[in-house]
């Protein structure tokens, strides 16, 4: 990101962007050389909203970067006027991207994050750095393992160990109730 102005800090209102799913990173980078080019236009902040997810697969636990929402990225900026007339270079500055879909709600009005969506999207996406598990299981939930000597059964889980990657289910085996440990990917949810 690039630094920003301690006068543009807090200008502007947030905006949400709808872009090409899989083309995020690449029209937000296109708009920043745009505006470091010297583009005297009021936007001064362009983020996409991600979180770290770790995964455990065959022993190994990888840690990787994943989009709250794919195809949408927040952009800061001054769309209107001071007469709530909406300032057209601003809006063709972001329609005429590359890969830029449109501006999500209002249609042709486009309607700013209220300040509480705006912390919260924040909060989660800048203040954690807690790595959460890829997959959330709960205790209770009924899957269908899909890998190893239990493979097309189904069990209930008992325990969850997030740090290894690892589910304790009861499976019937027999008629009888059966502890097993599995990693998360051995597993997928029953339909």
């Amino acid at each position: 990101m690039t630094e920003i102005s301690d006068d543009n800090r807090n200008r502007g209102q947030w905006f949400v962007v709808h872009t090409l799913s899989g083309h995020e990173n690449k029209v937000r980078e296109t708009m920043l050389r745009q505006l470091e080019l010297g583009d005297q236009l009021p936007v001064y902040e362009v983020y996409i909203p991600t979180e770290r997810v770790s995964e455990v697969r065959q022993g190994k636990k990888t840690t990787m970067t994943r989009k709250f929402f794919p195809g949408y990225l927040l952009v800061r900026m001054d769309l209107y006027d001071e007469d709530h007339r909406i300032n057209e270079k601003a809006w063709y500055f972001i329609r005429n991207v590359q890969g830029v879909l449109g501006f999500l709600g209002g249609g042709n009005r486009p309607e700013p994050l209220s300040e509480s969506e705006v912390a919260d999207l924040l909060r989660q996406g800048r203040g954690e750095a807690e790595v959460k598990p890829k997959i959330a299981y709960e205790i209770g939930e009924t899957v269908r393992i899909k890998d190893g000597a239990f493979e097309n059964f189904e069990g209930v889980i008992q325990e969850i160990d997030n740090e290894r990657g690892k589910l304790r289910l009861m499976v019937s085996i027999f008629g009888r109730s059966t502890p097993v440990e599995l990693e998360f990917w051995q597993v997928d949810r029953s339909i």
